[in-house]
């Protein structure tokens, strides 16, 4: 099946080539798809924080990680909370408004989100594990919206979430497709293409295990229900359940 001409087909160098490029030294590989940067000061201070503050539990990890890794950001509000294990990729390409919380084991990777980067609005919660991360596009969320654990958002074209949103536990939005048309080489070899942009709309509810897909609007105060899979536009107040997600009702 060939992507059709009016998709955009993603261009972006396989992870595997990016870590093991023979023309850099090992040491510089990490510091551009870490810290987004070889200058010395950014990548010392980046180092710093994760030796010092990362694993470092309770109070004492709270504080320190709020002196030492606000500086890495491009943005950073006022009243940050950062748990455990977090991990930043590209941080300087990060925005975080006032009183953002990010729980433990949480990824922040903006390595591949361009001049957009990702930024999250003022009392933006992400819940544990979380994935937040700008392949190849850029990520917005919007004020007061709160992410529950183990979410996965993957932009390929750009993913925009509005004011109070809620997304529930295990939701996935975004990502891309596999190109699939040749069966003389493995289709993670053919490349991949997106259908375009995510938009979500303010006061939108996604149910737990709910999937989003690339190219997808859902309108002002849906909601979305448990499990389901949105493949299609979804205008604005509409109830959606099933695979892939219909409309049952209207608020």
């Amino acid at each position: 099946m060939v992507a059709p001409e009016e998709k955009q087909k993603i261009n972006k160098v396989p992870l595997s080539e990016q870590l093991n490029q023979s023309q850099s030294s090992a040491l510089k590989r990490y510091q551009e798809k870490a810290v987004g940067t070889t200058k010395f000061l950014p990548f010392l201070t980046y180092e710093l924080a994760l030796l010092l503050g990362s694993n470092l539990p309770g109070s004492l990890g709270y504080i320190t990680r709020k002196l030492l890794y606000h500086s890495l950001f491009k943005q950073a509000g006022k009243s940050l909370i950062l748990g455990q294990g977090v991990v930043l990729r590209h941080p300087n390409k990060i925005t975080l408004g006032n009183r953002v919380a990010i729980d433990d084991y949480v990824l922040l990777d903006a390595s591949g989100s361009g001049n957009e980067g990702i930024t999250l609005g003022d009392d933006v919660i992400i819940s544990r594990n979380c994935v937040i991360q700008g392949k190849t596009g850029g990520v917005t969320i919007g004020n007061k919206t709160d992410i529950g654990c183990n979410t996965v958002i993957t932009s390929g074209a750009g993913i925009m979430i509005g004011r109070s949103v809620l997304i529930a536990a295990n939701c996935y939005i975004g990502g891309g497709r596999y190109i699939t048309d040749r069966l003389d080489i493995p289709m993670i070899e053919q490349g991949v293409y997106t259908k375009g942009a995510v938009a979500i709309e303010d006061d939108v509810w996604l149910g737990a295990g709910s999937t989003v897909l690339d190219g997808v609007k859902i309108g002002k105060g849906c909601i979305v229900g448990a499990g389901a899979v949105v493949t299609k536009d979804l205008p604005e107040y509409a109830i959606a359940t099933g695979v892939p997600a219909k409309i049952i009702k209207t608020r």
